[in-house]
Parts: C-alpha cells; structure tokens; sequence
C-alpha cells in the first residue's frame, strides 16, 4: 500500500475467557478506557457511533470516529468503519481457542492527518512500530481487565457457595 494507507494485522489469545464475554467488551467502545491505556477518551455520538480519541508514544494524538458496520455475536464477527484522522475499516473475528479465545483484528487505514500524511515517507516504519506497541499494550490490557473480571466472579462464587 502507498500514499499514508496501512494495513494492520493482530492476533491476540486471550486465555480462560468465553468468546461471548471477549466480543462484549470490544464491542464496547465507551469501555475502551478502562482497560487500553492508549485510548485517553471516547465520546458517544449516537447507537452505533462513537469518537475516540488515542495517543501512543508519538507526541500526537489522533481522533478517529468509529461507526458499527457488522456486528454478528453468533458468528464473533464485527465491522467498523473508520473516519477522521484515519479512513478506512477496523474488522474482527472472535472464536474459541482451547480454553480461551482468539481475537484477530485488520485495520485497512488511510491516514488522513496532514501530519502522518506528510511524514509518512520517512516515518513509515516509526508509526508501524508504534502502532505494534500500542496493540500490544490494548492487549496486555485486555487480557488484565478481563482477568480480574473472572477473579470478581469467581469471588462471587465463593461467596454464594457459603450462604
């Protein structure tokens, strides 16, 4: 791809979850803050919409709105369309993985900020990298929140097994 367009590719395990419970919190987005630390800020702007704003380690932030294109719990399917200071669509597919599951997740992006577009020529490999490290932390978080959500439950449990 040229000209400030990207293709992203993640896979993320995330072990002793049910894929209902991973599919519900991605597609959660007004959550995204509380467990990805690169996400500073989402603002609602109707059902199937939200604005979000992220910063990773460059010092600029980008402001990416986020519309439900697909969502398919049945199948662990979802869509995203991207607008703002990147264009383009956001897709993932949840499914069981031994007793976890897996997430896989493509970006197809256009940078739009004058500032990625004109850098990206020689920047190219710096925003990939930093992209990389800002999945790896939203799935260090991801795996931690939904981590002590099990350990809440199972807290739960405890408790109602002494009644």
């Amino acid at each position: 791809m040229t000209g400030a367009q990207y293709r992203f590719r993640s896979t993320w395990l995330l072990p002793g979850t049910a894929p209902e419970r991973v599919f519900g919190v991605v597609t959660d987005l007004a959550g995204y803050p509380r467990w990805w630390s690169d996400v500073r800020a989402v603002r609602r702007v109707d059902d199937d919409t939200a604005e979000l704003v992220c910063r990773s380690r460059l010092p600029f932030r980008l402001i990416v709105r986020m519309h439900r294109d697909h969502q398919d719990e049945r199948t662990g399917l979802m869509r995203v369309r991207l607008s703002g200071d990147l264009d383009g669509t956001l897709a993932g597919a949840v499914r069981a993985a031994g007793a976890g599951t897996l997430l896989e997740i493509t970006q197809d992006v256009q940078a739009r900020k004058e500032l990625l577009r004109r850098l990206d020529t020689v920047a190219r490999p710096l925003f990939r990298a930093n992209h990389a490290l800002m999945m790896r932390r939203g799935h260090r978080g991801l795996s931690a929140y939904l981590s002590r959500d099990r350990s809440a439950g199972s807290r739960d449990q405890e408790v109602d097994s002494r009644d």
